[in-house]
């Protein structure tokens, strides 16, 4: 083996004026939404632990350090080669973007420079500095702020732009608003890599190999199963459960990796958590982080709380509780993909990229509960969540995991083991201290970080309104990402700011009027490459061939339409049609989408549900 360096460096060391390629064999990105969650949270927790809005710039200095591994060069022909870390580079990359896209929109905050992390420009020509050519063009479309089709191409580029939009979602919003320069300083000065450099790939690999040898170490889920085996006594029985668990940890690794992990951590923390660590410098990690951390040791080390006592117990640990709460936990992971009746608000809740709800899910849950029991406990969680969040979203308010962990944490607690009834009520009197509702912003309006969210919201009220119509609903048609005519969020107005003189004397006042909700609608993407810039008049009946919800501004959708018909007349929801559509009539239907949403996420369902 040739000489192999190793140095550590912060991120603005690694990154500026640095150039990194990655080999043909190697190219794929493949992290999905869950892995930049937890990335983009052990940042955000950390940074967060010692902020605080009164600092000077200069005391970001002073804040926790955070390392973040090491990568693995391959230097051959002047060219640095990534074998290792690649995942974690492309993700920072995008994660550069998005904040030097936030500093753009406001330059009067003095965010630290970060373009020369990004990109760097020789000759007029600009490449960047992880620099692969497939991906070159969705990168710039990214940091220029422009829209980018990735159907149809390459794994890594559909998943650069997912990922761009996940970190977009979860970044909290105590750092997107007043904390971002110091964010920004702490992010570039204070995350450190060590950057290992060998001069062939021979030497890489091995390195690589060696630093990640699995075949030697054992996870997390292995060693609690030799801590619980070992101390069942019963040869037989140790025998059943050994082969017991090994089928299940099997078909949790079907579904994906690190499901066993994860499905741990969910379990016992949803069972067994009694406090959290306090967000405050030199607070000490709870139960909550300890299970989320090493699970095992926590078991090992709380043994007796959680009723490990006798051999007797660990048998049953195994054979009763693990078998219980895994079956519901990989029934909710597939609820979570995909309809499963009674449970379609765990599939809205996952779709808001919401992972916290699971542990909430098996809260209130027991062994002994009965089938129809467990659905229903299940219905009213996800029913409680699904309307929180979407309360929460109508109000510009974060749903990221490190904003929305203390709070659910402490729902969580509170619900631990009730029965339907009382769980409902508990929910109620939650969701009634809640301060924001619909009732409490009539001007939501659709910007950079909310698109995702107000496609959501826009597909449930246009499926709503069809399946209240005696009309299949559509929501997984809405909601799908595939296909070249998948739908979009529309404008009911096109950017023609000259149209409206008449009611807006600036462009800025017709734009933030134009992204109301109440001037949005979904639909194919080919109808606005077709219609999206017509003026509304001949847009109309072209309105009329869609779903409702579009339908419903045209006069014959109220004419030999008898299911709508009964739905407007029951719900007295103040539908009505717009022949023109001027800025009263763009108030009126922000409106009606209002009352629309309370109807749709409304409390009673929940008393309603266990009604006797």
């Amino acid at each position: 083996m040739r000489e192999i360096l190793g140095k550590a460096k912060t991120l603005r060391e690694l990154l500026s004026g640095a150039k990194y390629s990655i080999d043909y064999y190697q190219r794929e990105y493949k992290w999905g939404e869950k892995h930049v969650r937890e990335l983009i949270d052990d940042l955000s927790a950390r940074f967060l632990e010692d902020y605080r809005p009164h600092h000077s710039r200069e005391k970001v200095e002073d804040y926790g350090h955070y390392f973040l591994g090491s990568i693995i060069i391959s230097r051959k022909d002047g060219v640095s080669y990534v074998v290792d870390g690649q995942q974690r580079l492309t993700t920072l990359t995008l994660l550069l973007i998005y904040l030097n896209n936030l500093k753009k929109e406001d330059p009067e905050l003095r965010v630290a420079s970060i373009d020369e992390l990004i990109y760097s420009e020789k000759y007029g020509k600009k490449s960047f500095n992880l620099d692969v050519d497939e991906r070159a063009a969705c990168m710039e479309a990214l940091f220029e702020e422009q829209p980018f089709d990735a159907n149809d191409r390459p794994e890594s580029v559909q998943n650069i732009i997912a990922r761009y939009e996940d970190i977009m979602q979860i970044l909290p919003q105590e750092i997107t608003d007043g904390a971002l320069p110091y964010f920004v300083d702490w992010l570039i000065q204070n995350v450190h890599l060590v950057e290992i450099t060998a001069y062939s790939d021979e030497d890489a690999y091995i390195i690589f190999e060696t630093m990640n040898d699995r075949g030697l170490s054992l996870s997390p889920t292995d060693m609690l199963k030799s801590y619980l085996l070992a101390n069942i006594e019963d040869e037989s029985r140790r025998s059943s459960a050994n082969a017991f668990w090994k089928a299940r940890i099997l078909e949790m690794n079907q579904v994906g990796k690190d499901v066993d992990a994860d499905c741990f951590k969910t379990w016992l923390r949803s069972q067994y958590a009694t406090a959290i660590r306090e967000r405050k410098k030199g607070a000490k990690p709870q139960s909550f982080d300890l299970i989320g951390t090493e699970f095992h040791r926590w078991v090992r080390d709380n043994r007796e709380d959680i009723g490990l006592r006798e051999s007797l117990d660990f048998a049953r640990f195994i054979e009763r509780d693990f078998d219980y709460y895994s079956r519901q936990y990989l029934r909710l992971l597939e609820a979570s993909s995909s309809p499963m009746p009674g449970l379609e608000h765990v599939l809205y809740n996952a779709q808001h990229g919401f992972t916290l709800q699971y542990m909430l899910l098996l809260a209130p849950l027991s062994p002994e509960d009965s089938p129809e029991v467990i659905d229903l406990k299940l219905r009213l969680v996800a029913t409680f969540l699904d309307i929180l969040l979407s309360w929460r979203l109508w109000n510009f308010r974060s749903i990221a995991y490190s904003t929305m962990q203390y709070a659910m944490f402490l729902v969580m607690r509170d619900i631990r083991g009730l029965d339907p009834k009382p769980l409902a009520v508990k929910l109620r009197e939650t969701l009634d201290k809640e301060e924001e509702t619909f009732a409490t912003n009539d001007r939501l309006y659709m910007h950079q970080q909310n698109r995702w969210y107000l496609h959501r919201i826009l597909a449930r009220m246009a499926d709503y309104i069809e399946r209240q119509s005696a009309q299949p609903g559509r929501y997984p048609e809405y909601v799908s990402t595939q296909g070249k005519d998948r739908y979009e969020v529309e404008h009911i107005w096109a950017y023609k700011p000259e149209r409206h003189k008449d009611e807006f004397s600036h462009p800025i006042d017709f734009e933030e009027y134009r992204n109301r909700i109440g001037g949005l609608l979904i639909l194919p993407k080919s109808f606005n490459a077709s219609y999206g810039a017509l003026p509304y008049e001949e847009k109309l009946p072209h309105y009329n061939t869609k779903n409702l919800l579009a339908r419903s501004l045209h006069p014959q959708c109220y004419d030999r339409n008898p299911g709508f018909m009964r739905f407007v007349e029951q719900s007295g929801l103040p539908f009505q049609p717009h022949t023109e559509f001027k800025k009263a009539d763009l108030d009126a239907r922000q409106e009606l989408l209002r009352q629309l949403a309370e109807r749709i996420w409304n409390p009673d369902d929940l008393l309603a549900e266990v009604a006797e």
